[in-house]
C-alpha cells in the first residue's frame, strides 16, 4: 500500500517562493510575512534554479542578491516518486522540504518532512494482522481466519474512546485521494469488533461512505474477547460515541509544551 502512495498525493501545490531577481531583504520580508523558513528561487518562467533558507541569510547585508547566497546545489523531487523514496532522500539529506519539479525543472509543489510523516501514520502491514491473530490464539485458544473484505462502518464495535482531530484530517484526506489503508476488524457471532483504524472509520463517516475495506479475522466461537468488556466499561456502542479531540489536546503537543515549558 505504501508503493501506492506518490509526492504527489502529499505535496502543497500552493508553493511560497522567491525570485532569483531579488534581493535578501525581499526574502527577509518573505518569512515575516509566511513565517516559512525556507523557499524555492524561481526564475520568471517557474523554473527552480535554487533554494534559499533562513540560515543562508546569517550576516548577510540586505541589498545582497538572491542569487549570491542561494544554494544552486538543488536536491528535488518528482511527482510520481513514491513517498518512501522522497523519505530516504529527506532524512538521509537533512533536508527539511524539497521542491517538485516537472520535466522541464518547472516548480509544481514541495514536499515537506512534516508530509512524509503524515502519510505513514496509521500504515498496517500485513505483521501487524498476523501478529494480532497470534495474539487472539494464545489468549482464548482459536484458530482465526483471514479474509480481505468490505464492512459495513455503522455496524463497528469501537475499541476506542478518542481520536484527534489533526489526524482525522489526514485520514479524510487520503480516503480522498483513494490511499486508505485497510481497517483491522475481528468477526465473531453477533458481533463486528473495530481494531485498528478508528480515524479512517470516523473520517469515512463524516464523508459520507458507508464501506471500508478490511482485514477480517474471523472467530466462529461465540466469546466474548477483553477489547469488548474493554468497550462496554468505556460505554462505547457506535462510532458516535467516540471523542474528537482538538490537535491541542493530542498527548503528543502536550508532552512538547511540557518540555518547552522546562526548558
Amino acid at each position: 500500500m505504501m508503493d501506492k502512495k506518490r509526492v504527489k498525493d502529499y505535496m502543497t501545490y500552493d508553493v511560497v517562493t522567491v525570485n532569483v531577481h531579488g534581493t535578501v531583504r525581499d526574502v527577509i520580508e518573505t518569512i515575516k510575512k509566511t513565517h516559512h523558513d525556507g523557499f524555492p528561487v524561481v526564475e520568471d518562467s517557474k523554473e527552480v534554479v535554487g533554494y534559499i533558507s533562513a540560515r543562508d541569510l546569517l550576516f548577510v547585508h540586505p541589498a545582497t542578491p538572491i542569487e549570491q547566497v542561494m544554494s544552486r546545489h538543488l536536491i528535488v523531487a518528482d511527482p510520481d516518486m513514491s513517498v518512501n523514496d522522497a523519505a530516504r532522500v529527506i532524512f538521509r539529506s537533512g533536508i527539511q522540504k524539497l521542491p517538485v519539479v516537472d520535466e522541464n525543472n518547472t516548480l509544481i509543489g514541495i514536499i515537506s518532512n512534516a508530509d512524509v510523516i503524515r502519510s505513514q501514520i496509521e500504515h498496517v502491514s500485513p505483521e501487524k494482522v498476523f501478529k494480532f491473530i497470534e495474539t487472539l490464539r494464545r489468549l482464548y485458544g482459536v484458530e482465526p481466519t483471514l479474509k480481505r473484505g468490505s464492512v459495513e462502518i455503522n455496524n463497528l464495535l469501537p475499541t476506542q474512546s478518542k481520536i484527534y482531530e489533526d489526524e482525522l484530517e489526514g485520514r479524510m484526506y487520503e480516503i480522498k485521494k483513494g490511499l486508505a489503508e485497510p481497517l483491522i476488524v475481528v468477526r465473531r457471532p453477533g458481533r463486528l469488533i473495530l481494531v485498528d483504524g478508528h480515524h479512517r472509520a470516523i473520517a469515512a463517516k463524516r464523508l459520507g461512505i458507508t464501506n471500508l475495506d478490511a482485514y477480517i479475522i474471523e472467530i466462529r466461537e461465540n466469546i466474548e474477547l477483553g477489547m469488548e468488556r474493554t468497550a462496554r466499561t468505556l460505554n462505547l456502542k457506535t462510532l458516535d460515541d467516540i471523542k474528537v479531540l482538538d490537535y491541542a489536546r493530542h498527548p503528543l503537543v502536550a508532552l512538547t509544551h511540557r518540555l518547552v515549558r522546562h526548558g
